[in-house]
């Protein structure tokens, strides 16, 4: 991957704590910028900041306030200056069926998922715009174009994120800022993991999951190519973005996907390896 020559940039990663947010920040790092690992979790980002030496610094950031976010990118900001591109990647899911979860777990998801990143997106716009440029990258998901099983929430949370994301693009199309949207598939994290211990989670397996780093690889990608939105794996993804569009292809097709997710999760809990 080339380095940006014109300068070093300056990268703010939400959820940056684990998973893909971890293995973007750690790219990001060795691609030359320098950057801000920010989660909820402020010992998780510390202490992968000091791994990643003198060109990354945390802090800890709950996406859910507008205070948190505030103080996240006043902290960026005196740390290594202004921010050049926000990554958004913050996100939780709670799984099981709809009626199965409390309203204060769909509030959760939506408020961490839809309004974290809308939070994110409102504090980053005035300030980009003051200095004249800057590039707002939302991780969403392909369930943003699926309703499935055992995610009602979390893929309203995706799809409403979309429907946000492009709408503001598209009102600042005359700003400086360029705005890109990136929808992962099923990708070997703990949320994944969590997925594995509820069998209502089952549609999360019928397709073949990524590593956190060829999701990153993905992402620090549009930093330097500034795509307009990104679905992976770009064929598969275009597939299941097609299938959304028509509501009698995804009530054909959904319960299929979700008994073919069923079989392959109970062929790798019999394949997993045994504690002793």
């Amino acid at each position: 991957m080339k380095q940006d020559t014109a300068r070093e940039k300056v990268v703010l990663i939400t959820g940056a704590g684990s998973g893909i947010g971890a293995a973007a920040a750690q790219l990001a790092v060795a691609t030359g910028y320098r950057v801000v690992l920010a989660d909820i979790n402020g010992s998780s980002v510390a202490a992968l900041a000091d791994r990643l030496g003198a060109s990354a610094a945390s802090v800890e950031l709950d996406v859910r306030d507008e205070e948190s976010w505030s103080a996240a990118y006043d902290y960026a900001e005196a740390a290594f200056g202004a921010v050049d591109v926000l990554i958004n990647n913050a996100g939780i899911i709670h799984t099981g069926n709809a009626g199965s979860l409390s309203m204060a777990q769909h509030r959760h998801m939506v408020e961490v998922n839809l309004l974290g990143t809308m939070i994110g997106v409102l504090t980053a716009l005035p300030r980009m715009k003051a200095r004249g440029s800057g590039h707002i990258i939302d991780i969403c998901s392909m369930t943003s174009f699926l309703p499935l099983v055992g995610y009602a929430s979390y893929a309203g949370t995706k799809h409403a994120m979309r429907a946000f994301h492009h709408s503001v693009a598209i009102e600042e199309r005359k700003s400086p800022i360029v705005f890109s949207i990136i929808h992962p598939p099923s990708t070997r994290t703990p949320m994944l993991e969590q997925e594995m211990a509820d069998p209502t989670s089952v549609i999360a397996f019928a397709e073949k999951s990524h590593s956190p780093e060829e999701v990153a690889k993905v992402i620090i990608d549009a930093i330097l190519k500034k795509p307009v939105e990104v679905v992976f794996p770009p064929v598969a993804g275009r597939l299941q973005r097609m299938v959304g569009a028509f509501p009698h292809l995804m009530h054909f097709a959904i319960p299929l996907v979700e008994a073919s997710g069923r079989r392959k999760r109970a062929k790798l809990l019999r394949n997993a390896p045994v504690d002793r």
